[in-house]
């Protein structure tokens, strides 16, 4: 069933690109696993998934045990990451796509281990969104560049939520402006009902669950 899923979604996310003018090979399908079993992770494995992404640091610390090495696969931290959580984050992820903040960025940079970085921006006024506001964002990105350990790679932002996929095209739009402005090469946005607008503004990293893993139940 995940094979299956997983192939309806690429072949999304193809089509998707090419409508819009788009190579499909400049667009990264990161599968997001969170609250999944790592029996999930392997299946898509198997299938030729190779992008993951994770919600949870204690939750992936955990699932992670259950995991062969897996060649090629990158594990990305996707959900709010907590400064004290910044060690185990940096052992288990390849990349962080949710830096906002300079003191996040600084332990993660102490860390020691390479680690690609997004900046999270906050695209809406809900209070259970975190990211940087637009005023914030020059001076973290201008540490992290300063960082040995960290390469800055984007942006990464989650509209509001909306069962209509046009209601995120301002907030898609206004993130790739952002990163326009500031000479950034990649947007992670979009999610399962909303990856074809976002690949249309410019996404180059789409964060799908749900088409692929099925509904998932959250955690208490």
């Amino acid at each position: 069933m995940i094979r299956e899923r997983l192939e309806h979604v690429q072949q999304r996310l193809t089509v998707a690109a090419r409508l819009a003018g788009r190579s499909p090979e400049e667009i990264t399908l990161v599968a997001v696993s969170k609250v999944k079993p790592a029996s999930d992770i392997l299946a898509a494995y198997d299938a030729g998934q190779r992008h993951f992404g994770e919600s949870y640091v204690q939750e992936f610390e955990g699932k992670s045990r259950g995991l062969p090495d897996l060649p090629d696969a990158v594990f990305h931290m996707i959900g709010k990451l907590q400064s004290n959580k910044t060690k185990p984050a940096s052992e288990l992820f390849d990349v962080i796509q949710t830096v906002r903040s300079i003191k996040l960025a600084r332990r993660l940079n102490d860390a020691g281990k390479p680690l690609g970085v997004f900046l999270e921006v906050k695209l809406g006024d809900e209070a259970t969104k975190s990211g940087l506001s637009k005023d914030e964002l020059p001076a973290v990105k201008e540490f992290v560049e300063s960082c040995d350990n960290l390469k800055l790679r984007g942006l990464m932002g989650m509209p509001p939520w909306s069962d209509d996929p046009e209601q995120a095209r301002p907030y898609f739009r206004r993130l790739r402006q952002l990163a326009e402005q500031y000479a950034l090469a990649e947007l992670s946005m979009g999610m399962s009902h909303d990856l074809e607008v976002a690949i249309e503004e410019g996404a180059t990293l789409v964060r799908v669950g749900t088409a692929i893993f099925g509904k998932r139940i959250r955690p208490q």
